[in-house]
């Protein structure tokens, strides 16, 4: 039976004690959109622009703007920031090396969303979040399953909250194309890698 990370979320947000602080990794604006909506009503909130496989560099730079605008023009109820770091394209070719070829969703593509993902997981326990957590979830093209079972075992690794989500639940993806075009944010058509968007052509 598939595990609901939908309802996992809710239930943890319902058993909160107080307002608590969450890393949020996020992929990009548009996706970050509703995935932001839904968790800032519970969470101060804090984005984190971690995404070293974007290439080539102008395209990672035009997303990270299209990110650093929408959150400067959305109206959260509480406290909603932005985190930049480093680049490191670098790190991402070291990581995947080997696993050029494999298809879009494959070894890759999970090696790519550790590398994310505890990146963020070091960075919330190192500066006093009590969760962390990303908007990946919340792409159509993208298995929670996958995503939270990462989540799961760097929580683990960390010692820190992982946030179970499946933000593409209850029309989750629709409400990001919504709030994107509400906001008019750029909508990439390759999610980030040149191995990604190679396939595309």
């Amino acid at each position: 039976m598939n595990e609901n990370y939908n309802k996992k979320m809710k239930e943890i947000i319902s058993n909160l004690t107080g307002r608590k602080k969450i890393l949020l990794h996020s992929c990009c604006g548009p996706c970050s959109t509703s995935c932001i909506e839904r968790l800032t009503p519970y969470f101060d909130t804090t984005v984190l622009y971690y995404n070293p496989n974007i290439e080539p560099k102008e395209e990672y730079e035009k997303r990270k703007q299209n990110q650093i605008d929408f959150i400067k023009k959305y109206k959260s109820i509480n406290k909603l920031d932005f985190l930049d770091c480093d680049y490191d394209n670098d790190i991402y070719h070291e990581k995947v090396k080997g696993l050029e070829h494999e298809k879009e969703g494959g070894a890759r593509c999970n090696v790519c969303y550790f590398l994310r993902m505890e990146h963020t997981a070091a960075l919330a326990k190192k500066l006093g979040y009590d969760f962390f957590g990303t908007t990946l979830t919340v792409s159509p093209y993208k298995h929670s399953k996958t995503i939270n079972e990462i989540g799961e075992k760097i929580s683990k690794i960390h010692n820190i909250n992982f946030l179970y989500s499946d933000f593409k639940k209850e029309e989750g993806y629709k409400r990001s194309i919504e709030l994107a075009k509400e906001y008019n944010l750029y909508r990439q058509d390759y999610c980030g890698c040149m191995y990604a968007k190679n396939d595309k052509i």
